[in-house]
Parts: structure tokens; sequence; C-alpha cells
């Protein structure tokens, strides 16, 4: 394998864990709650069935009749019901469920001023911890590379090259996280 194409492996490899770096914000993000009413804010919620955590997902179908404030929760199997009550209660998301005996409802009351900016707080700093396992990424890449030209696996031009190609892959993925984050602060500041 020559050189060129050893750079290129660890190249696309990293590019690969980006992806997945900048995947996981936006599935963070997705989980904030906006004020419309969204599947993605209780999917991953863990429910306590059958004695296993068992994400919401794979126990209910969602559907949003009202997308301004009504969630509704139609469970696959009826015992189910309490136990996906009992998640949602205990979740971060601060809602009350109802329950009709064949479908869950959550009702999303309008968001305060006051709790946009707590989460676009909290958004920002998710964003933050995306640029940083981009970074981390490149850094442990670059390491990498580092130690194949002090093995003579690459020369020095070589090396030289494929920097430059991290540091482009880098602020591409930097990038993509601020993009995303301004898209989620503005759906979050939206009234």
């Amino acid at each position: 394998m020559s050189s060129d194409e050893v750079i290129e492996l660890v190249l696309e490899e990293t590019r690969e864990k980006m992806v997945k770096a900048l995947q996981h914000s936006e599935e963070s993000f997705a989980e904030i709650r906006t004020g419309r009413a969204s599947p993605q804010v209780v999917s991953k919620i863990r429910v306590e069935y059958f004695g296993s955590d068992v994400p919401l997902q794979q126990l209910a179908g969602f559907s949003v009749p009202e997308p301004r404030s009504l969630l509704v929760i139609s469970p696959y199997d009826k015992g189910s019901m309490q136990a996906i009550e009992k998640a949602i209660e205990r979740s971060d998301l601060g809602m009350t469920p109802s329950n009709d005996g064949s479908v869950i409802r959550l009702n999303f009351p309008p968001l305060t001023e006051e709790r946009r900016k707590e989460l676009v707080k909290v958004v920002k700093h998710r964003a933050e911890e995306g640029r940083v396992a981009v970074r981390n990424l490149r850094r442990s890449a670059r390491n990498h590379l580092e130690a194949m030209e002090k093995n003579a696996e690459i020369s020095s031009d070589g090396l030289e090259r494929a920097e430059k190609e991290l540091e482009k892959l880098t602020h591409e993925f930097v990038e993509a996280v601020d993009k995303a984050l301004s898209n989620k602060e503005r759906e979050l500041l939206e009234v």
C-alpha cells in the first residue's frame, strides 16, 4: 500500500468518525423541546418494561395531530401504558401525560421567554461538545499520521498534505455543527 493510500485511509476513517459526531450532536439537539410537539422529544426516553430498559420508540407509535401543542403516544401493548406514563413523568420534560385507556396525550404548553433562553444555553453547550469531539478526532488522526511519519511509513511532505486536508475536514464539520446550532436556536426562539 502506497503512502498516499495510507493517508487517504486515515482521512476517510476520520471523516466517518466526524460524521458520527455531527449526527450525535444533531440528535442531542432534537431531544430538546421547542415550542412544537415532536416525537424526537420522547422517542429516546427509557421505559422499564418487563424488567428491562426499552426506548419508548420501540413500545409505541407517535402522532402529532396539533403540531403546536399535542403529541399522541399509542402503545403497541396496552399493558405498557402505566410504565410509559411513569417514564415520561420521571424524564426531564416537565410534562404530565394524560391517559384515556388507549392512548397517552402530551400537551406542550408554550415556552416562556426565560425557558427559551435556558434551552438556547443548553443547545450551545451541546454544540460545544460536538465541536470538541470533532477537534479530538482531528488530534487523534494527527497523532496517528505523525507516528506514521516517524516510522517512515509516510514522507514529511505527505504528512504536511494530510494535515492540510485534516484541517479542511475539521473546519467543514465544525461549520456543520454551528449551522445545526443556529437552526435549533432559531427554532427555539421562534414564538
